[in-house]
């Protein structure tokens, strides 16, 4: 445990002096920030760490100019990662502080908070026990977020840490929504249930598209839909979530870039015994070798699968149908859960940049009150309405801002 976390600088802290939060996210073999001047809602400089632990890592930073730079740097763990980058912003040359005492604050990215989270909290030794308890729920990712800010508690005792889980926002469904039908005793045991993943991106584009149309979010039904690598679709209702596609682990629902998604549990067992493999080697397959990677036998980014079935590879023509049919099936899904549907919003990379995506997938949904707008969905990675003015159903992109929504709930907190 780190004993400096909580009070130190967080006691003396108030409104006025909230100005400067690093956002953090510590993956297994990477690390992401971004530091954010709060009084204008402005990143001030970000990038991030790859190749932790690994030969060749490097730092690619990214200036509020936009200009970017690559750095090659020995990064052997993750407390060494950290230092490096708050070297980088001090720097005298691309630093964008003169101190790291003006930073006020650091925001953490927590993948799996079980059910013990069920909104963002300012961290210390009690949190961090109940957080840990939660490893086995997420073994590649929460121990790796623990690593971040132990490096942040040894590099800077004192200063005030958050941590904003991806699962919160998912722990207002309802029993019937997250519970599987499997012997209760093991979700008693083993809290074997459907916590759901992208939370924050969800809370955010769910809040940011009742603002951007200037409604209340009261009576609204939402779905969200966060397409990129990994993918997720939420039904938000009076802005809070009833069900999400993700499950236990980010595996379930969607097809995506590399994981399965949806799969019988039957096949599973199935394959495990033809091919002689292990859970882990399992894991590794449907994680990993799955998806539209699996697929295309060839590639998981959507740019370049779209560019081979327009040049006639049927394997890429079907891995589209698959992916577009499986997002339809779940804002369909949800629409009935909730009774219909008020605002479809797409977001994340494929959801904010892939046009083609959100025409296919809107396609057929005319009988919920869809009416879609060729010419308005040719947008990208901006806020925009693509429904028609006389649609009964409003469809929207909202490029998402989990860094923004850490940066808020840390100084919101404090």
């Amino acid at each position: 445990m780190s004993p400096s976390l909580g009070g130190g600088r967080g006691e003396a802290l108030n409104s006025e002096f909230y100005m400067k939060i690093l956002v953090l996210n510590c993956g297994s073999s990477s690390i992401k920030y971004a530091l954010y001047d709060m009084d204008t809602k402005t990143v001030m400089t970000s990038g991030g760490a790859e190749r932790v632990g690994l030969e060749g890592a490097f730092v690619k930073v990214k200036l509020a100019n936009g200009e970017k730079k690559q750095i090659m740097h020995d990064i052997p763990e993750h407390t060494e990662g950290v230092k490096f980058i708050f070297s980088l912003l001090t720097d005298p040359e691309i630093g964008v502080i003169k101190d790291l005492k003006e930073i006020d604050a650091v925001g953490h990215r927590m993948v799996h908070g079980g059910e013990k989270f069920n909104k963002s909290v300012v961290l210390n030794d009690e949190v961090l026990e109940a957080f840990e308890a939660c490893i086995d729920l997420a073994p590649l990712h929460n121990p790796a977020n623990l690593k971040g800010v132990h490096a942040v508690s040894e590099l800077m005792p004192g200063l005030p840490q958050v941590g904003v889980f991806d699962t919160a926002f998912h722990q207002t469904m309802p029993a019937k929504a997250y519970m599987y039908a499997i012997p209760y005793n093991l979700y008693q045991q083993y809290g074997v249930r459907r916590y759901g993943f992208h939370g924050t991106s969800h809370r955010y584009v769910s809040q940011r598209v009742c603002e951007f149309l200037d409604v209340n979010p009261k009576g609204k039904r939402i779905i969200t839909c966060h397409v990129g690598n990994g993918g997720s679709i939420a039904a938000v209702y009076d802005g809070k979530c009833v069900d999400t596609s993700m499950g236990l682990t980010p595996l379930e629902g969607l097809m995506m870039g590399t994981r399965s998604g949806d799969i019988d549990g039957g096949a599973i067992t199935y394959l495990e015994k033809k091919l002689e493999l292990e859970p882990d080697g399992m894991s590794n397959l449907l994680n990993k070798q799955s998806g539209v990677l699996g697929i295309t036998g060839g590639s998981s980014d959507m740019r370049d699968v779209e560019s081979a079935a327009n040049a006639g590879d049927e394997r890429a023509k079907l891995a589209l149908d698959m992916y577009f049919y499986r997002i339809k099936k779940y804002i369909g899904a949800y629409a009935a859960a909730m009774g219909g549907v008020d605002i479809i919003v797409f977001t994340a990379g494929v959801g904010e940049n892939q046009m083609g995506m959100r025409e296919e997938v809107c396609k057929g949904l005319e009988f919920l009150g869809v009416k879609f707008d060729s010419e308005k969905n040719k947008v990208r990675g901006e806020e925009a309405v693509i429904s028609a003015d006389d649609s009964k159903v409003t469809v929207v992109v909202i490029p998402t801002d989990e860094e923004l929504m850490i940066a808020t709930d840390t100084m919101n907190l404090l």
